[in-house]
């Protein structure tokens, strides 16, 4: 979450520490109900804590549990990346992504695994886990050929 929360955060988040030692009084969970968390909450609260286990464990979530729910409250969503400015990454020319998309350049916009891994040669693992995720990304298209049922990736924007 951000480095430097806003007053309403800091507030919530001494309020939910203090209801943490609610254990103290055999009220483990108040601290959760305060932030939301009503199911585990009540859990919280008829095993003394999930058995003291889980309330220790709360020690260390207390914080995101806070901020998370005080942006709930404000009507924001709470992100890892808020507080952080946008940074490009850039594709070094030697990757493995460079490599396959150069390859299936090559063979019209389609490229197999067992062909990707003999040039590369890198595992099937690392060649099938790297043209998954150009899959996931929307780079890539699965299919399979006729007849043989071998698996082809293609690119459209390489055919």
């Amino acid at each position: 979450m951000s480095a430097i929360a806003p007053p309403q955060v800091q507030e919530r988040k001494k309020a939910s520490y203090l209801l943490w030692f609610g254990i103290l009084l055999g009220m483990g969970g108040l601290h959760r109900l305060y932030n939301g968390k009503y199911v585990s909450g009540v859990i919280w609260l008829f095993t003394y804590g999930l058995f003291g286990v889980g309330q220790l464990v709360d020690l260390v979530l207390i914080s995101d549990m806070a901020e998370r729910r005080q942006w709930q409250l404000s009507g924001g969503r709470p992100s890892k990346f808020d507080a952080q400015p946008a940074v490009a990454t850039e594709v070094r020319k030697d990757s493995l992504m460079v490599q396959l998309l150069r390859l299936a350049e090559l063979h019209g916009g389609q490229i197999t695994v067992t062909q990707a891994v003999m040039e590369t040669g890198q595992s099937f693992e690392t060649i099938e886990s790297e043209l998954k995720t150009m899959v996931r990304s929307g780079y890539a298209d699965v299919t399979n050929r006729p007849g043989s049922g071998v698996v082809v990736y293609e690119f459209p924007e390489l055919m």
